[in-house]
């Protein structure tokens, strides 16, 4: 399932991150191609030249002017024949009008009219320099941002210092491909780019093809692909800082109230104040908004469940506690042998009472606590019914019958085999104590869509009033009408029966039967095949 924000956070990684890398990375690679298709283009000007001009004997300088001439202006490279001795025969920077100067402007390297006209003690002060430093600060950022220049001067390797013996010439003249890479002068971060090829008579070198181009098209091509990076930067800063705020305000801020709400949910002694109020957010921090309201609400239930089980075990201890008081001072006070034996047994029978109350107490508390962690296994509901069924029929043979209708095939649902014995046990129980002579407990197990077993314990008793029907699984609440209270009855046998249900991701629920009686389902979730 995709997170709405995990996309935004991906989002935003890739746009400071990986654009900005990978145009950089780009810028390396794109270099090299352009390099290469120049010295590719080089070489096969250098090639053609060599074509043309091999031939019997050495090579003639007035034929390789007249080759240079017709390539006048179709080419930028600058293409020199030289004979066997590196002499240069032709040149065809030579054929082209030179250019005119290229002023430098101020701030770029030279100085301005006003700059010259002072004189050198006011130039040499420390508060003219750094004024001159911050005035020329824009233009050697423009110089190092801005686009290249094109070469204002010769090459370093000119035919002024003698004959062109370099090392792609002399390689050349050995008869092989020669190349080599020098600095342009006059060409801010220029280089220019040597490519030599011979000239052969037969098999004999009677010459060599200078073919050299400075770097400035690449430079210029690489501040296009700059700008243009930087352009996606700029709008990656751009998305980047929306982002920011779109994550500042969709989590940031919900964070903020979660934490908010945290500190004003408790009061000093820990007793919760309220609750979460849940988010209309479709992200992980509404989900853990309404989590966290889900979890305040059953605390706060829980609580209250405590604080009234608490107020309920007092008053059901209260009853026989003062059974037992006033038995215990009547035997003080009475000396007939009948009557201090008749008050022993009250006092015996309430000192029982409260061993079964706190018997059941213990076990609701246990399984409360503990059903969650105790070992569970897949149970046939059908066989386990069964079991339980005979039990009862062997130990009470003259008690009302039960009539058990399994299901036509076996289903397995995962608890404890102790603990759904102690379910059914309960819930046959109370039947058989409704159930009239003569008539019989019905036990149905089925299956009900979607993947739930439901098991059916009916009597045929007086049923449940209405107003009960709600207060059957309170715990501590009984209703048998003509028994007395103390007849061995706790009122949570039913309480039971729900806790454990319910721990198993079940339900139990109690109805009055058309036809007379009362009956109470059990659904439990069915193991997959």
């Amino acid at each position: 399932m995709r997170s709405p924000i995990s996309i935004r956070l991906l989002l935003f990684n890739v746009l400071l991150v990986f654009l900005p890398a990978a145009g950089f990375f780009y810028l390396d690679i794109y270099e090299k191609e352009l390099l290469e298709a120049q010295e590719r283009a080089m070489v096969q000007q250098g090639r053609l030249a060599a074509a043309v001009l091999s031939g019997p004997g050495a090579v003639d300088p007035a034929a390789a002017v007249r080759i240079l001439a017709r390539l006048q202006g179709r080419t930028e490279m600058r293409l020199r024949v030289v004979d066997r001795a590196g002499k240069l025969l032709a040149d065809s920077a030579r054929l082209v009008p030179p250019r005119p100067p290229q002023t430098t402007p101020p701030g770029r390297g030279g100085r301005s009219y006003l700059e010259r006209a002072l004189p050198p003690a006011a130039r040499d002060s420390r508060l003219y320099r750094f004024g001159a430093w911050i005035y020329r600060l824009p233009y050697r950022l423009a110089a190092a941002f801005g686009p290249p220049e094109p070469p204002s001067g010769t090459e370093i390797y000119d035919s002024a210092a003698g004959p062109l013996l370099g090392s792609e010439v002399r390689a050349a003249l050995d008869g092989r491909y020669g190349a080599t890479i020098r600095p342009t002068r006059g060409g801010p971060r220029s280089l220019t780019l040597y490519s030599a090829l011979p000239v052969h008579d037969g098999d004999r070198v009677v010459g060599a093809v200078l073919v050299s181009q400075s770097t400035y098209r690449i430079l210029r091509a690489l501040y296009d692909v700059r700008l243009d990076i930087f352009k996606v930067v700029l709008m990656a800063v751009v998305v980047a800082a929306v982002l920011s705020l779109l994550v500042s305000t969709t989590i940031a801020r919900p964070l903020k109230a979660l934490r908010d709400e945290a500190n004003d949910l408790v009061d000093r002694r820990g007793r919760l104040k309220g609750r979460f109020r849940g988010s209309r957010q479709h992200d992980e921090i509404g989900d853990l908004a309404r989590a966290l309201e889900q979890l305040t609400a059953r605390l706060e239930e829980h609580l209250r469940f405590t604080e009234s089980f608490a107020s309920d075990v007092s008053h059901e201890l209260k009853n026989p506690l003062a059974s037992i008081r006033t038995a215990t001072e009547m035997l003080a006070e009475v000396e007939d042998p009948g009557d201090r034996e008749r008050f022993l047994g009250v006092a015996n029978r309430e000192v029982a009472r409260m061993e079964r109350l706190l018997s059941a107490m213990r076990e609701i508390t246990t399984i409360d606590a503990r059903l969650d962690g105790e070992t569970t296994t897949e149970v046939d509901l059908g066989a386990l019914l069964a079991r339980i069924v005979e039990g009862f029929r062997l130990r009470a043979p003259g008690a009302a019958a039960i009539e058990l209708r399994g299901a036509p095939f076996p289903l397995h649902v995962a608890a404890s085999p102790e603990r759904l014995t102690q379910v059914f046990t309960n819930l046959l129980d109370n039947a058989l104590g409704f159930s009239p002579p003569g008539n019989a407990v019905r036990v149905d197990v089925d299956e009900i869509l979607p993947f739930a077993a439901t098991v059916t314990v009916a009597d045929r008793g007086p049923g449940i009033p209405e107003e009960h029907l709600h207060r059957i699984f309170d715990r501590f609440f009984t209703w048998r009408p003509g028994e007395p209270s103390s007849n061995g009855h706790t009122g949570l046998g039913l309480a039971i029966v729900k806790a454990i249900v319910e721990g198993y991701g079940g339900s139990v629920t109690a109805l009055n039967r058309p036809d007379g009686g009362a009956a109470f389902e059990v659904r439990l979730p069915v193991v997959a095949a």
